[in-house]
């Protein structure tokens, strides 16, 4: 068996896989396993080649303090080699990014500031401005500034491009790529021109960037909103080539999540939201196709970052990115319906430490109690803490003995103004009738709901 010295060492040389249970028209549709990096995704290959470029450059000195900003996997590749050479590490990470992500940063050791994602350039609290700023104040401080930094996209020029292309026998049509700080789009590009110069560059955007447009039209239109982590821009980022680039494809975060997920159980890979974006892109061009072509795009990073949003069915319910059957009443409010399989419950005869267990468990502090369907009581933290206080015995205590049981239930078919004043009481919304019991209304799913008519 092989063994290496440093987890370092193991950064590049991804496998790539053929898809072959996608309809890819007359194409065939490569995908290269960057999920399989150490950090779990492409972005360990930056952070290598930039900070050893900044070492070579005196411009990071032992003891000094790396900052950048970050949409996530850049940071974890940062996290990844700082630790392993000795700095301190700041990411300024928008605030939309994926908790697991978050979390996984911070266990590196990384100082996390999170700021806002509804802002943009020019904003005090924008994250690239923020991370400048912090750069400005730290002593010994680099900002690495992924954006404009040219080894970024020289990474991928002089090692990811010519990895590819041996892996590949050289023979390839078309490689599709997402666009965050544009180190890969702008370093394969200029690979490729050189090596297989009829080979179309083509770019997988979120729709509410602004990058597909402006390479389909020229015109640069004006960014809005979108969910898909770590791909796409409300502006052009300096090492952007978009010259290299053949066309650009608009893709919905609705496409993104339900081709991330496709790309699991059809061919057994867990990839994050930005690969299901790039897996659209693809899978259009592929089927654009009048001839054979051998295109390839990327598993940017490992889904496994996800697993509470896009692989989430409640997220993407919330988000309102999962069709669900309509009833045309209270029923379509309620975020985890009962019969999803979603809801957490306990039973009147569970005993109070298994109903503590579930709340901890699933990060909730109520819980309905539903014996054989039928809701007949909800338990929340006080009810424990009450029941438990005097006696840690108590634990053992069944449900029944401290839920409250005296419930206001609404029909599904009264008016959003009758759980309007439920919630002036502080009350949630128990929606049930006779003989079912349906769900939980929150003042969050009402939220959600009024966002979603609204838009």
């Amino acid at each position: 068996m092989e063994t290496v010295n440093s987890v370092l060492e193991l950064i590049g040389n991804t496998p790539i896989l053929k898809l072959s249970k996608f309809d890819t028209g007359p194409c065939e549709l490569y995908i290269k396993m960057e999920s399989e990096n150490p950090g779990g995704s492409i972005k360990d290959r930056i952070a290598v080649c930039m900070i050893e470029a900044a070492e070579k450059e005196g411009k990071i000195k032992p003891g000094g303090t790396i900052i950048e900003a970050t949409a996530g996997n850049t940071g974890l590749g940062l996290g990844l080699v700082a630790a392993q050479k000795g700095y301190q590490l700041i990411l300024v990470i928008p605030d939309k990014m994926s908790p697991d992500k978050i979390r996984h940063i911070r266990a590196m050791g990384v100082d996390v500031r999170l700021t806002r994602s509804d802002v943009q350039k020019g904003h005090p609290e924008y994250y690239q401005d923020y991370a400048k700023r912090l750069a400005s104040e730290i002593p010994n401080s680099y900002f690495i500034d992924q954006f404009s930094n040219p080894n970024n996209p020289k990474t991928h020029m002089v090692d990811t491009g010519p990895e590819i292309y041996r892996q590949m026998d050289g023979k390839l049509d078309a490689v599709v790529v997402g666009v965050g700080s544009s180190g890969t789009v702008t370093g394969l590009g200029q690979y490729f021109h050189e090596v297989l110069p009829d080979l179309e560059m083509i770019v997988a955007d979120p729709v509410g960037s602004i990058l597909a447009d402006t390479i389909n039209t020229g015109k640069t239109p004006k960014a809005s909103s979108w969910l898909v982590e770590g791909i796409g821009e409300d502006f052009m980022p300096p090492i952007c080539d978009i010259s290299l680039v053949k066309k650009g494809y608009s893709v919905s975060d609705r496409d993104a999540f339900h081709n991330q997920r496709e790309l699991l159980r059809r061919e057994g890979i867990i990839a994050g939201s930005s690969t299901g974006t790039l897996l659209t892109a693809a899978l259009r061009y592929c089927n654009e196709q009048t001839e054979p072509k051998r295109v390839l795009t990327f598993a940017c990073d490992t889904g496994n970052k996800y697993l509470n949003k896009s692989f989430n069915d409640s997220w993407l319910a919330d988000q309102g990115l999962l069709e669900r059957d309509s009833h045309g009443d209270l029923r379509d409010l309620i975020a985890r319906p009962m019969d999803s399989g979603d809801m957490v419950t306990v039973t009147s005869e569970d005993n109070l430490i298994t109903t503590y267990k579930r709340m901890r468990m699933f990060d909730v502090s109520q819980l309905p109690v539903v014996d054989d369907g039928r809701i007949v009581g909800l338990i929340d933290e006080s009810d424990i803490l009450l029941g438990i206080y005097e006696d840690k015995d108590s634990f053992q205590m069944k449900v029944a003995e401290v839920m409250v049981s005296d419930l206001e239930k609404v029909p599904p078919s009264a008016r959003i103004d009758s759980i309007v004043s439920l919630f002036k009481q502080d009350k949630v919304a128990i929606i049930a009738d006779d003989d079912n019991f349906y769900g939980l209304i929150t003042q969050i799913d009402l939220i959600n709901h009024l966002r979603k008519s609204m838009f």
